[in-house]
């Protein structure tokens, strides 16, 4: 009898059991499909919205290959004229600032360097990019390597994304009718007095790729090294075409602060211009042209939307890093092809572990070296 009692307790139990999971399973497919319904309906929402605006009007990096192949693909695509604005990082970030405080919004966002936006962030001027993304691919930090890297990763972490990583930084070339790849094996090879008046720096007081390596330089040589460097008469401008010219023309054998996408029309053209190889005190690990900032209240919100999630997804990350010779981070993008241009994705070389290590960009390397780097350049720079 007692046996039977068990036997009917047991069935019971089982039974409870498999309704409970069966009510779990159903939950969670009811979420889910609740989920999906949510995320394509907002995605609809802004791809309709997108096309009554009809417009978008972005700062990029100074590349003229990125602005041909751009402008055509979002007509294309989501029927979006795009207005892309080919300028530095600093002049960008100044413009969207002078406009924003007159309370105008011609901008809608931005793709620069590592330190460009930072002024933009730490005065509200920007809107949290997590907001707009949409797609899962996106949003799931299970697709990028290191997951979700924000540059403003010490307060706020949210402003400014960070998707691409270099293993090295871009940003020194030589011309190769004038300077050679074995005499440029050491930073301490630009002292050499053959190069006095040959050598080309992208001004590091500013916000740019040039107080990259002038930072890194600063942490590894220190400042006497510098005051060495600066001795040595640099040809020292704001203008990257200025300068990327003169290496090309052969008035400078070494530039410094410049990267790929400057010198892309001369070395589509087939002039003598490389980039100098590894030295052996190495380089810093580099978001390049990697960070993404969106305008507070941009004036094409839904175009806006949908940028963002179709630039951040395989497909843009793909784009971008065919154009832009840049490493993404998305896991699901193939980058080891950029090895044979001297480029390494930092996804396909070193650890998550050596790329903090190593790296000389975000906003604690900012202000723990790029700043008094840059302080200590508008001490001897005139």
């Amino acid at each position: 009898m007692n046996l039977r009692v068990a036997s009917v307790k047991d069935n019971i139990m089982r039974t409870k059991t498999v309704i409970t999971l069966v009510m779990i399973a159903s939950l969670a497919m009811t979420s889910h499909v609740s989920i999906c319904a949510e995320w394509r309906s907002d995605w609809e929402k802004a791809l309709q919205g997108a096309k009554t605006e009809g417009k978008i009007v972005l700062a990029i990096p100074p590349s003229a290959e990125l602005r041909k192949e751009l402008e055509p693909l979002l007509k294309q695509k989501f029927g979006i004229d795009a207005e892309l604005l080919v300028s530095r990082g600093a002049d960008s970030a100044n413009r969207i600032a002078s406009e924003y405080n007159a309370g105008v919004r011609t901008i809608d966002g931005l793709i620069q360097g590592t330190t460009t936006a930072m002024s933009l962030q730490d005065g509200g001027m920007l809107d949290p990019v997590i907001a707009y993304m949409i797609l899962p691919e996106v949003k799931d930090p299970k697709n990028w390597w290191g997951g979700h890297i924000w540059n403003d990763n010490l307060k706020t972490n949210r402003f400014l994304y960070s998707f691409v990583a270099n293993a090295g930084t871009e940003g020194l070339f030589y011309n190769a009718d004038l300077a050679k790849a074995e005499e440029l094996r050491s930073f301490d090879d630009l002292l050499h007095p053959k190069w006095k008046g040959k050598i080309g720096l992208n001004d590091p007081r500013i916000g740019g790729s040039g107080i990259s390596l002038w930072s890194f330089m600063w942490e590894i040589k220190g400042e006497d090294y510098l005051r060495r460097l600066v001795q040595q008469d640099l040809f020292l401008s704001r203008n990257l075409r200025q300068v990327a010219d003169a290496l090309a023309k052969g008035k400078l054998a070494i530039t410094i602060g410049l990267g790929r996408a400057e010198y892309e029309p001369f070395l589509n053209a087939g002039l003598p211009i490389k980039e100098v190889p590894t030295p052996k005190e190495g380089l810093p690990a580099s978001s390049g042209y990697g960070v993404l900032g969106i305008v507070k209240n941009p004036p094409h919100l839904n175009a806006m939307k949908v940028f963002v999630n179709w630039f951040l997804s395989k497909e843009g990350q793909e784009f971008y890093a065919k154009v832009m010779k840049q490493g993404t981070r998305r896991l699901d993008v193939d980058t080891k092809w950029m090895s044979q241009i001297g480029v390494d994705a930092a996804k396909d070389v070193m650890t998550l572990a050596d790329y903090h290590r190593l790296r000389n960009h975000l906003e604690d390397k900012v202000i723990n070296v790029r700043r008094p780097a840059a302080n200590f350049a508008e001490k001897i720079l005139k």
